[in-house]
């Protein structure tokens, strides 16, 4: 029997880097529509809803279809988690619709992505009968260093026995595009991981998201080239 789903959507109108960013046009769209259309349009999720404290991008997240839910000053600041706009969606859908047994929680400013992601992670999650899920890229040649106290220092490597680029185990990275996980996470333990752990890999062009203005133009062009805009 399928799982009543939850996709929320945090979208705070105060912005640092970008202001109004989650209502940038990109290729045609305010940002925020993104990520409402590909939610509505995957399989196996019941309702989108927008956490915002913007009425422009309440407006904007409704006529791409989503339910919006007005989010109060008190976790709208700088440094409110998105697990808190997550939580007071949910109890606020929940008291409308009757309770939801799966949230998927999207990053509006990760638009490079396919509605076939969200229906494969919620498969993954079914099948593997995971707690929380999220989404990664896979990264396999990227060498880190750090400033430290005598200067540039490598973190994940030995450069001088430096490793051929295919003797190097996978690592992923969390791409922060989307989550899957249980309400309990939320409600118990105000966390959006947990549990039995899951991920979904996604393409490396899908890692890039929005947070300086040169990202438009560069989210943009990965849109257009791979045929999502």
């Amino acid at each position: 029997m399928a799982r009543k789903t939850l996709a929320v959507i945090a979208a705070r109108g105060g912005s640092k880097g970008i202001p109004h960013k989650n209502l940038l046009d990109l290729c045609g769209k305010p940002l925020i529509a993104w990520t409402v259309e590909q939610a509505r349009a995957a399989r196996g999720v019941d309702v989108v809803a927008v956490s915002s404290d913007s009425d422009q991008i309440l407006a904007a997240a409704e006529a791409a279809g989503a339910v919006g839910v007005r989010r109060p000053d008190d976790i709208s600041g700088d440094l409110a988690s998105s697990e808190s706009a997550w939580l007071h969606a949910l109890e606020a859908i929940d008291a409308r619709l009757g309770r939801f047994e799966r949230i998927v929680a999207l990053q509006a400013t990760s638009p490079i992505r396919e509605s076939a992601d969200i229906e494969r992670a919620l498969e993954t999650f079914d099948r593997e009968h995971l707690d929380s899920l999220l989404s990664v890229c896979e990264v396999e040649d990227y060498f880190n260093w750090r400033i430290g106290a005598n200067g540039p220092e490598p973190i994940n490597y030995d450069f001088r026995n430096r490793r051929m680029r295919q003797q190097i185990e996978k690592r992923y990275l969390e791409n922060g595009s989307f989550y899957v996980l249980i309400p309990s996470l939320l409600r118990e333990q105000s966390n959006r991981l947990g549990g039995k752990i899951g991920f979904h890999v996604m393409e490396r062009h899908k890692m890039f998201q929005i947070d300086r203005p040169e990202d438009v133009k560069l989210c943009a062009a990965i849109m257009r080239s791979y045929g999502y805009a």
